[in-house]
């Protein structure tokens, strides 16, 4: 495993660790109300499409970090458009 490989998976971590503390709180409140619809919807797109990329590119900081991310901004965008 090389250097730039080791900082991918480093900031995947970085970034997706970052976003599940949140994430877990909007999860047990079912408190969307300081949420953007909006903006989650293209938030969750964005690491829909990350995703892809990472797969397609065999990126597999990438793909690993965004498939996490991924299934917790699906259940929060669940929870905007369930709990309004």
């Amino acid at each position: 495993m090389n250097y730039i490989t080791i900082i991918g998976y480093m900031a995947a971590f970085g970034t997706t660790v970052s976003f599940l503390p949140q994430a877990v709180k909007t999860i047990q409140t079912k408190d969307t109300s300081g949420i953007s619809l909006l903006m989650y919807s293209f938030f969750t797109l964005g690491t829909a499409l990350w995703l892809t990329y990472g797969i397609l590119s065999h990126d597999l900081p990438v793909a690993i970090a965004n498939f996490i991310t991924m299934l917790f901004a699906s259940v929060i965008l669940v929870y905007k458009i369930r709990y309004k």
